[in-house]
């Protein structure tokens, strides 16, 4: 099959990438880094460099493919997160209905349904003739990485980052060896591997529903305290906790850390529905096979990259 993946080498792209290729795929991997495509081609994929704004640049690397991954990767400099979301899907289904392609399988967030700015799954309803997957991961293992410098502690007493990736969104405090966001405690959650990710994927590409299917995505499941603990014992701080904010201090951490209000109160959202519980309720729901991949697993790579720097 001939098979376009969307977002780069990320962390699901480089592994589904590998994935294809060594089932004998003939692969392309888009990249809006020209120097990504010496690595693309290493791993024996070929290289399609542009941007997925430009509609012209998508129909003709989708052109001929018998299947497309689809992923739109996340901007924090617009201000209205739902406006830029829904035009790259916009940008998606245009392209896709120029290229005739048959089978789409896009990633989503396991919080889409829930959060209004954050849903676009509906955008690809246009498409006819076309097979579509959506996928529904839950909070990825690798947000950890983004948390190095503010776990360390390095003089960012006081200082605030936001993370996310498909759902997941965290504040650290690393002096004080605290996770904290407008949920965590003790409620439970879902993280997962981006390994396991790609395994789904490359699955769903091989198929072909006759209706929209939506899949959810996980790997282990477990309260947000357990997390910070098995990363805290792997990088040397067990007594790592995770806080639970009110959507208030959330909020004003978010302004302080200069996101757009409006961005800011459609993470705060997002937590919110986490916090809930809505979104386990609706992954319990669906009754998804989990991924291979445990918190310790990846903790122990964790800490092998947190020692080293």
């Amino acid at each position: 099959m001939k098979i376009v993946v969307t977002g780069s080498l990320g962390n699901i792209g480089k592994p589904l990438t590998q994935i294809l290729v060594g089932q004998g795929h003939h692969v392309t991997v888009v990249s809006s880094n020209p120097k990504k495509q010496q690595d693309i081609e290493t791993l024996g994929a070929k290289a399609a460099i542009g941007s997925i704004a430009d509609i012209e640049f998508l129909a003709r690397t989708f052109t001929g493919a018998n299947a497309v991954y689809g992923m739109i990767p996340l901007s924090f400099t617009e201000p209205d997160l739902g406006s830029y979301l829904r035009r790259m899907a916009q940008n998606y289904t245009q392209a896709l209905q120029r290229a005739q392609v048959k089978r789409v399988v896009v990633m989503s967030g396991w919080a889409a349904d829930l959060v209004q700015a954050e849903n676009v799954e509906d955008v690809f309803d246009v498409l006819t003739g076309v097979s579509i997957t959506v996928m529904r991961p839950a909070s990825f293992y690798t947000n950890f990485y983004q948390s190095m410098d503010l776990i360390r502690g390095k003089g960012l007493m006081g200082k605030l980052l936001t993370l996310r990736y498909s759902g997941l969104w965290a504040l650290l405090s690393g002096k004080t060896g605290l996770l904290m966001g407008n949920y965590g405690g003790d409620d439970r959650t879902v993280f997962v591997s981006p390994l396991d990710i790609a395994d789904a994927v490359a699955e769903e590409l091989l198929l072909h529903p006759e209706k929209k299917t939506t899949r959810y995505v996980g790997s282990e499941e477990m309260a947000c305290n357990e997390a910070a603990q098995i990363i805290g014992k792997a990088i040397g701080k067990p007594w790592l906790k995770w806080v639970l904010l009110t959507d208030k201090q959330m909020l004003q951490g978010m302004k302080m850390a200069g996101l757009p209000e409006k961005l800011a109160e459609t993470l705060v959202e997002m937590q919110a529905a986490m916090h809930s519980g809505k979104t386990l309720q609706n992954f319990h729901r669906s009754q998804p096979r989990m991924g291979k991949v445990k918190l310790a697993d990846f903790a122990k790579e964790f800490a092998v990259v947190y020692h080293k720097k």
